[in-house]
């Protein structure tokens, strides 16, 4: 089976000064594709989030998240295929505590918690006109989240965010009998994010 893994995560903006009374604007975008001979799974998602910095350590402001996915197989003895996508988004407050080490590495923590609301659809086809299926279910949440991550400065202030995962928890009612959803992550050292950020 062949099997093609292509994942980019790059954060695309964050602007931050690291002294109080100042705002903080950042955000990240990412996208992964799976494929293997009969399914394909993608995922997209954009992260923005906005916050001001109340003194040297601490910052507080709000985060949302859009996302959709995609997942479809396709039946290698016949024109069958099912698929099921989701999309959606959370929106929430988060904080940040974050720590110089020095003049060229920093530290930070986020602590986010919020609302998500999300929508996925199932479709089922034979290849038969007789036979064709679609169900969707709508459902709605919450959601928390702690991310660690490194900072490192380049040069006056321009430098690199380094994330290596996190702890999160998530659950999601569906409608039309989709159940409840629950989900616990713990992934420190299984994923990594590489971003740029600018202190003014």
């Amino acid at each position: 089976m062949k099997k093609v893994f292509i994942i980019l995560a790059l954060s695309i903006f964050s602007f931050a000064n690291a002294q109080k009374g100042t705002v903080l604007v950042a955000g990240s975008i990412g996208f992964s594709s799976v494929k293997q001979t009969n399914s394909k799974y993608e995922n997209f998602n954009f992260s923005p989030k906005v916050g001001y910095q109340f003194n040297d350590n601490w910052t507080v402001g709000g985060e949302m998240s859009i996302f959709k996915s995609t997942n479809g197989y396709n039946y290698t003895t016949s024109s069958q295929f099912s698929s099921t996508s989701q999309n959606g988004f959370s929106v929430g407050p988060f904080v940040r505590y974050s720590k110089s080490l020095s003049d060229t590495f920093a530290f930070y923590t986020d602590l986010g918690i919020g609302y998500s609301k999300s929508k996925e659809d199932h479709l089922t086809y034979n290849g038969l006109s007789t036979y064709y299926s679609n169900t969707i279910s709508n459902g709605n949440g919450f959601y928390a989240n702690i991310t660690p991550a490194l900072f490192i400065n380049i040069k006056k202030g321009f430098g690199l965010n380094f994330n290596i995962g996190g702890l999160g928890y998530g659950t999601t009612n569906f409608n039309n009998n989709g159940g409840k959803n629950s989900h616990f992550i713990f992934n420190f050292g299984e994923t990594a994010s590489i971003g740029i950020s600018k202190n003014f």
